[in-house]
């Protein structure tokens, strides 16, 4: 098993009602050894309920997006591992954080994203989310290019993961998590505003990469994908 450190990067924007499940999760997990929020200028508490659980919160002077604020917490991070986590992750557990980290850390996987149980239905059929928030991935892949990921549209960072991957032919777990959850945009944010929110994001993705290459994108990672992976026993979660 790696000796690997784990820094977990959380980007958020008005999530200060669901971010403490999700902090209460990666602090409970022995394997992270260091929770950083990145607070994409909330207008509500996000920040105070960050700093309450005594993580490091970075506060973005406005709303840029996902892609600039993981690209200012990457430059902070000192984990040798990189752990991504959405704010708004419902049913997290410190149990679910060391199964997306096992496959890495036993050198079985350069790369693991989660799948999610309400994950959209095609991508349950496939069995892999292209576009999860969840993952794990070496910071060294990252670290020297932060000016590009800063460059991204606001929420083009996992496909241009995805093609990092791809290009490393980097080998990837699928970690299944039924009973996590991502809330819809919709039930955040009222029904007009949330579908507004998802045609921006996939504006952004396709403005990252073209729609032809973002199904290539899909069937590269299905190739790359381990077909199964070990899990970790709890002890580790309690004593490191």
């Amino acid at each position: 098993m790696s000796l690997a450190t784990v820094t977990c990067l959380i980007p958020a924007f008005n999530e200060g009602r669901r971010i403490g499940a999700v902090l209460a999760a990666a602090c409970a997990n022995r394997l992270v050894d260091e929770v950083i929020v990145i607070d994409d200028g909330s207008t509500d508490d996000t920040a105070e309920v960050a700093e309450r659980a005594g993580v490091r919160v970075l506060r973005q002077p406005a709303n840029r997006g996902k892609s600039a604020a993981l690209a200012r917490g990457i430059a902070a991070a000192q984990g040798d591992l990189i752990l991504l986590l959405d704010a708004d992750l419902r049913g997290l557990t410190a149990n679910h954080v060391t199964d997306l980290l096992a496959p890495v850390l036993l050198d079985e996987a350069e790369g693991s994203l989660s799948l999610r149980g309400n994950a959209p239905l095609p991508w349950r059929l496939l069995g892999l989310d292209y576009i999860s928030g969840e993952r794990v991935l070496p910071r060294a892949l990252l670290a020297d290019r932060l000016d590009a990921i800063a460059r991204l549209p606001r929420f083009g960072f996992e496909a241009y993961l995805n093609a990092l991957w791809i290009a490393s032919a980097a080998r990837l777990a699928v970690v299944r998590w039924p009973d996590v959850a991502s809330p819809a945009k919709a039930g955040k944010r009222g029904l007009a505003a949330g579908l507004l929110a998802d045609a921006l994001m996939l504006g952004d993705i396709f403005r990252t990469i073209p729609p032809h290459r973002a199904l290539g994108q899909i069937v590269a990672l299905q190739r790359q994908r381990l077909s199964g992976h070990r899990r970790l026993p709890l002890v580790p979660i309690l004593g490191r």
